[in-house]
């Protein structure tokens, strides 16, 4: 079996315009992709950032498997100039069997080619509204033979996917079963899930069954407690009662009547000079008040008198005229007195509110009495009768609930056979039991069949490592965890440096990828997406190259080399160049090949 993607065209997708661009992978080299961003340069040459050589890489991705290699909201990869009409076609072949898809947003379209005949069409219902048929990915995916995580590992190494080794554990589980092809204990996991399904099921049956009789035989029980809380309550608050009454008349009887009446006569006294009162000290804030504004109304009289007097005027102490001057100074004279006089009748009715206080407060204080009105003082003795009786028709009362829990307590509780139910339970425990066999790291039948794959896999790896000049040993071990170390010492992935984990992530890749295609089938295209730039040194930058280039050479692999670094340009076989100019992306329709 060959799996052979062979040419991608794209329009209106991110950088790329409304001419169609096309790239041709049906090749068997090593291509380095360089960009020329002439709208940030100016010259030839240019920036080399941001031209789109990613580009090719999402729309592949985005052509195959409906969503971009990195984290990019489907709406964003739409061109922003044009804003609609993307499209991106893909050419593969698989089994000498053509496929073709074309996938596209605004219009949505999503359209599966075999051999040049559509079998599915333009999909444009409500639920689908996205342009990517559940359904129709499910059946390219099930062709290209591998999820999309598996291609980010495979095919397309970018530095913004995570490596491997930096993912949680239970992914790097799932990567790794996927790798060597552990679907047999999937298999037979899924058909106990459905076996473990219908236990559950008879025992959630039987359970409902017994909880009937349960809940049954439960509420009788509630009716017999609610009861005695009920007859609890009534006993206590019977004993309350009749406490309380006794202790009532107890009261009653120690009260003198006589002195209860003399006191609600001095409280009546109290009630009206304590409301006197609070009038009264209304009327002294009132009066300090108005005192207060009056020697403030006196002062400015006296000042503007005694400017008068000066010949000034008061407002802008400026020189008045004679006849002027006598009419403002009688005005100001008079205003003095009536003034003086105002101030002086506050002062004598402010005297008289603050002797009435202190006659008040002269007064006794306030009598306690025993009733809190005067006509219950007056029906002392009725409410003494009253209480008399009460407390003797209180004590004749009986308890109403203890009949009914008599009667309660002789109802027969029905009998609860639990042997169905623990007959299905120790099965339901034993097929989870099962289940933990085929789906736990640790056991030991995943275990056994796993080590049967690991050994090609490490000694790919091994070998890659080597290649690339790692100094470190890194195995796979057979709980499908990964061991780092160097010279006995065992390490983290994030103890390496910048260039040792790319050269690890490179070496891992390789080595995956060698597993896959031994047991599936070959792959021609690999994308390498600016990888050796990032802290790889000359070494190993020349160490990646050998690798790529006997790749290419002895296994017919098309290898994109995706950098930054003009030099690489005399070390590949051809050069593929990505040029940006007036916000848009072009690529050469023909391969530069290099002397």
């Amino acid at each position: 079996m060959t799996f052979k993607i062979k040419t991608l065209t794209v329009k209106n997708f991110m950088s790329v315009g409304n001419q169609t661009q096309a790239v041709d992978f049906d090749q068997e080299q090593l291509t380095l992709v360089l960009g020329s961003n002439l709208d940030l340069g100016g010259d030839d040459t240019g920036s080399r950032n941001g031209t789109g050589k990613t580009t090719i890489i999402n729309a592949l991705s985005y052509a195959l498997y409906g969503q971009a290699l990195t984290n990019i909201r489907k709406e964003n990869l739409i061109n922003k100039i044009n804003s609609k009409n993307m499209l991106v076609t893909v050419e593969f072949e698989k089994n000498s069997t053509l496929f073709r898809i074309e996938r596209g947003r605004k219009p949505n379209v999503l359209k599966l080619f075999v051999n040049d005949k559509e079998i599915t069409e333009e999909n444009q219902s409500d639920d689908e509204s996205q342009g990517d048929s559940r359904e129709t990915q499910k059946s390219i995916e099930l062709m290209l033979g591998m999820s999309h995580t598996m291609f980010k590992h495979l095919v397309a190494l970018n530095t913004y996917t995570e490596p491997f080794l930096a993912m949680k554990a239970a992914d790097q589980r799932e990567v790794i079963e996927q790798l060597l092809g552990i679907t047999l204990l999937s298999e037979k996991a899924e058909e106990l899930k459905n076996k473990i399904k219908d236990t559950k099921e008879q025992l959630s049956k039987e359970n409902f069954r017994i909880e009937g009789i349960k809940s049954a035989n439960e509420n009788i029980q509630k009716s017999i407690d609610s009861l005695t809380i009920k007859s609890n309550a009534w006993n206590t608050k019977h004993d309350q009662e009749l406490e309380s009454l006794g202790r009532a008349i107890v009261n009653l009887e120690s009260v003198d009547i006589d002195s209860e009446l003399s006191a609600h006569a001095a409280l009546k006294v109290w009630l009206e000079n304590d409301a006197k009162l609070t009038q009264l000290r209304k009327q002294q804030a009132t009066y300090e008040s108005a005192i207060i504004q009056s020697s403030k109304s006196i002062k400015k009289c006296e000042d503007d008198y005694h400017t008068l007097k000066n010949k000034n005027c008061p407002a802008c102490n400026q020189s008045l005229q004679d006849h002027k001057h006598d009419e403002m100074l009688k005005e100001a004279e008079k205003n003095l007195f009536e003034a003086n006089e105002y101030g002086l009748k506050l002062t004598h009715d402010y005297g008289i509110v603050v002797n009435e206080i202190e006659e008040i407060v002269k007064q006794p204080k306030k009598p306690n009495t025993f009733y809190d009105t005067e006509l219950e003082a007056l029906g002392h003795k009725n409410n003494l009768a009253n209480l008399e009786k009460n407390l003797l028709e209180k004590a004749a009362e009986s308890n109403p609930y203890e009949e009914q829990i008599s009667e309660l307590k002789n109802s027969a509780l029905q009998e609860i056979d639990w042997t169905l139910i623990n007959e299905l339970t120790k099965l339901k425990d034993h097929q989870e039991f099962l289940l933990k066999l085929l789906t736990n790291k640790d056991s030991f039948i995943r275990k056994k069949i796993i080590d049967q794959n690991l050994t090609y896999l490490n000694k790919r790896l091994s070998y890659y490592i080597d290649k690339l000049g790692l100094p470190h040993i890194v195995k796979f071990q057979n709980d499908l965890t990964v061991e780092i170390t160097q010279l006995g010492q065992e390490l983290d992935f994030d103890n390496l440096s910048r260039g040792e984990r790319n050269r690890l992530i490179l070496s891992m890749s390789f080595a995956f990828r060698d597993v896959w295609e031994g047991l599936y089938q070959p792959i021609n295209l690999l994308f390498i997406d600016e990888l050796v730039d990032s802290g790889m040194d000359s070494a190993g930058v020349e160490s990646a190259l050998a690798v790529l280039k006997k790749m290419g050479r002895e296994r017919n692999k098309n290898i994109y080399l995706i950098s930054h670094k003009d030099e690489l340009q005399g070390r590949v076989n051809s050069v593929l160049r990505v040029i940006k100019e007036n916000g848009f992306t072009s690529y050469s329709n023909d391969l530069e090949y290099v002397n």
